[in-house]
């Protein structure tokens, strides 16, 4: 889940700028991660629709969406469309699968474009959307550190003369994440975005949880992590 990465980078912000970077939406209390009959309606809809057109990666593949993370602690791994920032009931930008290649969550986003306020779409609560700030992701050939998927702060791409709007794989050079050009298999920009994730199999502790104890991480995840 995005969870992990949205803290790291709210982190990374503090530290530079004492606030700012990925936040939760509203500062008031978050609802129950048990969805409500209006959100249930959405999400059972959802998760049906998506199994159907993007149950397996090569689903997904064939419909233009890639790998860009590695198998985080929940147990997915991200696959992205880039087309899909500002996302439809039938084009999630972001897709997890685990490591058997089962689609087990979704992101769908907004473009934030500077907006306050998050979205209100398809019944979703307000409060469950959240702002997950611009960085720049890549992929490797050969692995950095035992991962071939990484991420770069907008300040970081920046200050190494990089486009955080535009990267190439001369910019993850640049940036100090790949020793060559041809190293690197992808770079995009990840713009400031409002997103939602749930899950699309059962989860006891709720579809809005941010783990489910129903799927459970291989031994590699805590090595990528």
């Amino acid at each position: 889940m995005k969870n992990q990465l949205a803290a790291a980078l709210v982190l990374s912000a503090a530290i530079i700028l004492v606030c700012g970077g990925t936040t939760r939406a509203l500062a008031a209390a978050q609802p129950s991660d048990h969805p409500t009959a209006a959100e249930a309606i959405f999400v059972a809809k959802a998760t049906a629709d998506l199994q159907r057109l993007y149950g397996t990666t090569a689903l997904a593949a064939a419909a233009g969406y890639y790998q860009y993370t590695d198998e985080d602690s929940t147990g997915a791994i991200s696959w992205v469309n880039p087309k899909y920032w500002n996302s439809d009931e039938m084009h999630p930008s972001q897709l997890w699968y685990d490591v058997k290649g089962r689609l087990i969550g979704v992101d769908y986003s907004v473009i934030r474009n500077g907006a306050k306020l998050p979205p209100s779409k398809w019944g979703l609560l307000p409060a469950r959307w959240f702002d997950f700030g611009a960085h720049v992701h890549y992929g490797l050939v050969n692995a950095v550190k035992g991962s071939k998927f990484g991420y770069v702060t907008i300040k970081k791409m920046t200050a190494a003369g990089g486009s955080p709007t535009n990267p190439t794989p001369a910019d993850i050079v640049k940036a100090g994440k790949a020793k060559s050009v041809s190293d690197v298999t992808f770079a995009f920009a990840f713009p400031d975005l409002w997103d939602v994730e749930f899950w699309t199999v059962p989860n006891p502790s709720g579809a809005f949880a941010t783990k489910n104890p129903a799927v459970k991480p291989s031994p590699m995840a805590a090595k990528q992590m």
